[in-house]
């Protein structure tokens, strides 16, 4: 059972933030070792997240003393994994003779980190690091990468060099080749057209359709999976709960959900299997107030950037919802030993990890600011998008709530609300772990390389998401549908929509040079 929970669990660290304030800014490591934060605080953590639209089902972490007694995970240098074609002669015999070599633990192995661009250039190591393997660990198989049949099915994108870039070979025993996976880097990858990889960006690695592809090879009943599915992302406490829908499922139509989700976007774990979240883009994550879509934490200095790498990658699994915790299948609700819940990161790490994240800079934009754009420019301030789409970060930061969500008035005084809704489907932020009743207001610096627009994603193009026909009934989406869906309104965020055909060419073209 317990390998079934690591298939079905997708993207352990998808980040999306909000704006800090100043004391967010990482100190300067150039001439002395840094005092690292401490990453699990109780009384930091009770602040930490914003409560769930229906507080019932608000995690409740472990204690610090329970988190410290977690074993840190060692990161193993890893190697390439070569599309079939690709591979250079006698790469597979060559990784079998190598031994295993740990970049860093907490028993002495560590890379050198005497100044902050070694701190960076480490945390780029924890990003890359998995926390996963094949076969009893990960979503994917070591045989998969290297069936030309996984590839016609998952259609998986290649670096220039043919290299799976999300992936990588770990060897922790000499002669064992293990397929490394579930890293920062598993969704937060990036591959261009042209070959090129964009780390930290939105990811567009097909990974429900990876996870798809292996469970299709019989290892899992449709009554397992539907237990899986209530342990990732059940919510018993609601009225009714969004996985009584799976009752009425065959094994075939669960499959197909993870087969109807475009790259880009993630049935993620502790979201809504249903109405999965589009990954987003962590270049730019230093001038964010909120993480996640629905501005689930707060991020108030680089320790909660930490934190919430540590909550993603196995915190949140032994948080208990209402009683409900994640990591004790089949029945979810007895917190394992520290010993037994896969490891975690030391604080030394995950400060290297949000150092790195810091310093993620966008790639060269092509987008000319041209005449086009010029008008687009005019046409963004005439319309008022400057009032939510603020520059220079264009975003104002701020949480809007979901239609139908009410807001309490003690969130007024604690949290950065917009007090309107722009009316786009509630689900996301109402009817999952990660829904607090709000949006937060995205950045649209760098919509020129992401795809899948909409918080779940339904527009695949700017050029769809402006398209005024996408709020009738009978629209077909470019993007996320569900799988039996021909055609469905998406509705909200109905700016824009009322241009002219001139002037909504020229603010996309202007949205492109951001």
């Amino acid at each position: 059972m317990r390998a079934l929970e690591r298939i079905a669990v997708v993207a352990l660290l998808l980040i999306s933030f909000n704006r800090p304030p100043q004391a967010n800014q990482a100190q300067n490591l150039s001439s002395a070792t840094p005092a690292i934060p401490r990453t699990w605080d109780d009384q930091a953590m009770l602040t930490l997240e914003l409560p769930l639209a229906n507080p019932i089902g608000s995690p409740k972490h472990v204690s610090a003393e329970y988190y410290y007694r977690i074993p840190v995970r060692p990161i193993y240098k890893a190697y390439p994994v070569y599309a079939p074609g690709h591979e250079p002669p006698g790469y597979m015999e060559w990784l079998k003779q190598q031994g295993p070599q740990i970049v860093w633990d907490d028993k002495g192995h560590s890379p050198p980190l005497k100044s902050e661009s070694d701190w960076i250039k480490a945390g780029e190591f924890v990003f890359d690091a998995p926390i996963a393997f094949d076969p009893e660990e990960g979503v994917t198989a070591l045989e998969d990468v290297r069936n030309p049949d996984w590839y016609a099915r998952v259609h998986p994108p290649l670096d220039k060099s043919g290299i799976l870039a999300v992936f990588s070979y770990v060897i922790r025993q000499k002669g064992h080749i293990e397929l490394g996976q579930i890293s920062c880097a598993t969704c937060h990858t990036r591959v261009m057209p042209d070959g090129t990889v964009l780390k930290g960006a939105q990811g567009n690695f097909p990974f429900d359709h990876a996870i798809a592809f292996e469970l299709r090879k019989g290892k899992v009943t449709a009554d397992e999976l539907r237990n899986a599915i209530f342990g990732g992302w059940g919510m018993p406490w609601l009225d009714p709960p969004p996985e009584a829908i799976l009752e009425r499922m065959s094994l075939e139509e669960m499959l197909a959900i993870s087969e109807a989700v475009p790259p880009g976007v993630l049935i993620r774990r502790h979201s809504g299997f249903m109405f999965p979240p589009h990954i987003p883009d962590l270049i730019g994550v230093k001038d964010r107030r909120y993480l996640d879509s629905t501005g689930l934490q707060q991020q108030r200095s680089i320790v909660d950037l930490m934190r919430y790498a540590a909550i993603n990658q196995g915190g949140n699994e032994i948080a208990s919802y209402n009683g409900l915790i994640p990591a004790d299948p089949p029945k979810y609700r007895v917190l394992p030993s520290p010993e037994k819940v896969g490891g975690r990161y030391s604080d030394e790490q995950l400060y290297a990890l949000a150092l790195y994240v810091y310093s993620l800079k966008p790639p060269v934009n092509p987008n000319r600011f041209d005449p086009s754009a010029v008008r687009g420019q005019k046409v963004f301030e005439r319309e008022g998008c400057t009032d939510c789409h603020t520059p220079p970060l264009y975003t104002n930061n701020q949480l809007t709530p979901a239609p139908g969500f009410s807001v309490p008035k003690d969130h007024l005084q604690k949290y950065d609300i917009l007090p309107m809704s722009v009316d786009t489907d509630p689900n996301s932020a109402t009817r999952t772990r990660r829904g607090t009743g709000y949006y937060k207001v995205p950045s649209l610096k760098g919509v020129w390389y992401r795809s899948m627009f909409g918080h779940n994603g339904w527009c695949a193009k700017l050029e769809d998401w402006f398209d005024p026909k996408r709020t009738n009934d009978n629209y077909d989406p470019t993007g996320f549908k569900p799988f039996n869906v021909k055609a469905y309104a998406v509705k909200g965020h109905p700016f824009g929509l009322n241009l002219s055909e001139e002037d909504r060419k020229a603010l996309i073209a202007f949205l492109k040079t951001l």
